[in-house]
């Protein structure tokens, strides 16, 4: 076995070198029961901008692409004015009756919306096409048409057909403007105002203009017109009513000054009676004096308790409280000297002399006061009583006045009401002169609409955000379709979680013309790459790398030739001997390769028609020291009998005896049963699989038959995958690019695809054959459906 103690490269990966999959990514791989990685996880921002990259031509095309459909939509829509009036409504428009009238608020919006459509009706249209002289303007009646592809020669050239109106007649002219003032007439209501924005858009600025302000000044015509028809009409009515209530008015004053004269009735300037005037009075000084007595009945009740001394009116008392300062101060020098001197002492009982003495003086001081505040309320009470008798004699003599008050109270109601309606008929007749001389306005323009300067439409801003967005979408459809119908393995982690084979490479595209270049210079990244193949394959087993390996693909032209012939030279550059088996017994390529003739080889061996002169030359030494080559020799009827004959196991057997690893090139897996057979024979498989080429479902037939057949695949590299690109290189940095295109620049890899055309690789660019491939992959596999379909 080629195991690692027999490496030079031992202890981990050389420079630039990769040994496993888990040293090409950071995380961890976790497959399923059949050996498949789980699934993406959701939505990667980071994913989307390898998207964006990866698609910039695409993208910029589209962007360009929409710029240019902005600018072409632009020129080909005419350019439009438009002009704007603002008109406050004043609700309500006329008041003739007040006592009557339902007179609504100014926030009812429905007389604000009923201006709207009275702005927008077919009458004031017309009235303001009649005061334009609309309807005998050409360019009005017969404008440029919104769009058309002639718009972009008349705003490149200035000139456009003019319309000419000879053919209508004046009905028709006039119920064309109508429809044009109609249609192009917007009028909304400002929010939270009361106020109405008239707007109108025409080709021409000034057309824009002056309909705008005759759509106001018309719908203010208008209504004055109807509020004066209604105010001369209100006048007459007034006048009549006013000689009517005058007459009233006179009579019912005659009627209610006799009265009062006969019934000796007195009002008062605000129309009461004297004696209603005096109860009033009463009524008020009665409170006032109940209150008093209730103050002074709760100030006598203290004093008959015995709690004279704490009233108010003692305890303010200014000499009664130097009276009780001063017997204070005596009780306390008797109280002193009395643990001195005895009592009987001469000036202990002068002490108790003074002390009685300012007792005495107190308490006539508290009488004195408590004897007032009694007189007080008995001055209360007598007080009470006259005004309650005088009280109930004026209710008496209201009663009598009351009776003869009603009457009166009638003819005063009628005077009242008489004059009332008199006044309110004068003040209606004036307003109604008054609006009548002076045409009270039930709207006012606000602010009047002005020569626009420059059109609001088209915006060529908002027509390339448009067209931005309609080519960014379109660009996103159909990256997603190219990515649906993409059955092609373009990253190598799709190989991973698709097949679920470990990465032990990945081998950057080469040109065909510079393959054998690159493969010599021991210090190009496609050497370098192989090198970190070698590497992995030597850590793919417990023991090292496998005695026997087997390298296919699944379709041809995927690099397995290439690959053979250069793992057994670097297999060689570590001291094994190694023999390179041509297994294609199809299409061999190894002799190519080495520069060898194929007359005889492995086919010659296995019918055994190898004289035994020619035995030992059979095997052939190369140019490489330790490799040595056992080509395909003359190709068979049968390659799958031979191949399947005991004869193929008992060589391998004793080959894998005289050298430390064989490597056979096997034919592709797809179509055949070739590289199967050979599986099972070989300690170890190793599955090429070219980036952008070969379709997922091609690699994952391939290797179930392969894993059918017991073969022991330990791995994939990834052929043909084009680093140097700037997607690719952003999303694996972790590759080092630098690293790869040391020495000699060599960014690809392998000769011909065949593509359908068959050009070289070179003649056409990466994009067009990747989407190519893709396409024709799609359609591939949508078949494959159909024909599996039941």
């Amino acid at each position: 076995m080629l195991d690692r103690n027999r490496q030079s490269e031992r202890a981990g990966p050389g420079h630039g070198e990769t040994v496993s999959a888990d040293f090409y990514y950071d995380v961890p791989r976790n497959y399923g029961p059949h050996g498949r990685a789980g699934q993406d996880e959701g939505f990667n921002p980071l994913k989307l901008l390898f998207y964006i990259v990866q698609y910039r031509w695409l993208i910029v095309m589209m962007v360009a692409a929409g710029l240019v459909a902005g600018v072409i939509v632009t020129m080909m829509q005419t350019p439009k004015y438009q002009a704007t009036t603002q008109l406050e409504v004043l609700v309500p428009s006329a008041r003739v009756f007040q006592d009557i009238e339902v007179v609504s608020e100014n926030s009812d919006v429905r007389a604000f919306l009923t201006a709207r459509e009275k702005l927008r009706s077919r009458t004031l249209a017309q009235r303001v096409v009649f005061q334009l002289g609309l309807s005998e303007k050409p360019d009005f009646l017969f404008p440029t048409p919104s769009f058309s592809l002639s718009n972009i020669v008349y705003r490149a050239f200035g000139k456009s057909k003019s319309p000419s109106i000879e053919e209508k007649t004046p009905e028709e002219r006039e119920a064309i403007a109508i429809k044009r003032v109609l249609e192009d007439l917007t009028v909304n209501l400002v929010t939270n105002t009361s106020l109405l924005s008239i707007t109108f858009v025409d080709q021409k600025p000034k057309y824009a203009s002056d309909v705008a302000n005759q759509v106001a000044q018309s719908f203010i015509d208008q209504r004055l017109d109807q509020t004066s028809e209604t105010s001369d009409l209100a006048r007459q009515f007034i006048q009549e009513q006013v000689l009517q209530v005058k007459q009233r008015l006179q009579t019912s004053e005659e009627e209610l000054v006799v009265y009062a004269k006969d019934a000796g009735i007195t009002i008062t300037g605000d129309d009461k009676s004297l004696i209603g005037s005096n109860i009033e009075a009463l009524n008020t000084a009665l409170a006032t004096a109940i209150q008093e007595r209730l103050d002074a009945g709760r100030v006598v009740d203290q004093i008959e308790k015995g709690r004279g001394s704490s009233l108010g009116p003692v305890l303010e008392s200014e000499g009664l409280q130097k009276l009780s300062e001063k017997l204070a101060d005596l009780t306390s020098q008797y109280q002193q000297k009395l643990g001195i001197l005895k009592p009987g002492f001469p000036e202990m009982q002068q002490l108790q002399s003074q002390i009685k003495e300012l007792q005495r003086l107190y308490n006539n001081g508290v009488l004195a006061i408590t004897d007032s505040l009694r007189l007080k309320y008995q001055e209360a009470q007598n007080k009470e009583a006259d005004l309650e008798s005088k009280l109930a004699e004026m209710e008496r003599q209201q009663i009598v006045f009351n009776d003869k008050n009603i009457k009166y109270t009638i003819l005063k109601r009628e005077v009242d009401s008489n004059r009332s309606q008199y006044d309110s008929l004068i003040t209606k007749l004036n307003e109604v002169g008054v609006s009548s001389e002076l045409k009270t306005q039930s709207a006012a323009i606000v602010d009047f609409a002005s020569l626009p300067v420059a059109p609001y439409s088209p915006r060529l801003s908002i027509n390339l955000g448009i067209a931005l967005a309609l080519f960014m979408a379109l660009a996103a459809s159909a990256i997603y379709i190219i990515e649906l119908l993409n059955n092609t393995f373009t990253y190598p982690e799709q190989i991973e979680k698709e097949l679920g084979l470990a990465m032990l490479g990945i081998l950057p595209l080469v040109d065909d013309r510079e393959l054998m270049a690159s493969i010599a210079d021991q210090k190009s990244g496609l050497s370098e790459a192989y090198r970190s193949l070698r590497t992995s394959l030597q850590f793919s087993g417990a023991e090292g790398a496998p005695r026997s390996l087997l390298v296919t693909s699944s379709e041809p032209s995927e690099g397995k030739s290439t690959t053979s012939f250069k793992l057994g030279q670097d297999f060689a550059a570590l001291g094994a001997k190694v023999l390179l088996v041509d297994g294609d017994l199809r299409k061999p390529n190894l002799h190519r390769l080495f520069g060898l003739d194929n007359a005889i080889g492995l086919s010659n061996l296995l019918t055994n028609t190898v004289r035994k002169d020619d035995l030992a030359g059979i095997f052939r030494t190369t140019k490489y020291p330790n490799v040595t080559v056992l080509t395909s020799g003359t190709l068979p009827p049968n390659p799958a009998d031979l191949l399947s004959s005991p004869n193929m196991a008992l060589i391998l057997a004793n080959l894998g005896k005289r050298f430390d690893l064989v490597i056979i090139d096997a034919p592709p897996v797809v179509g055949l049963s070739d590289a199967p057979i050979l599986s099972r024979l070989a300690e170890g498989t190793l599955m090429v699989v070219s980036a952008n080429q070969v379709t997922r479902k091609s690699a994952k037939t391939a290797l179930k038959r392969l894993r059918a057949a017991g073969a022991n695949v330990i791995g994939a590299t990834m052929s043909k995958f084009a680093v140097n690109k700037f997607d690719y290189n952003n999303a694996y940095k972790y590759m080092n690019y630098q690293y790869y295109d040391y020495g000699a620049g060599t960014p690809k890899i392998e000769g011909k695809v065949d593509d359908g055309a068959g050009q070289l690789v070179h003649a056409k660019s990466p994009a067009f054959r990747r989407l190519v491939r893709r396409l024709r992959s799609g359609v591939g596999d949508f078949v494959d459906r159909a024909k599996s379909a039941p």
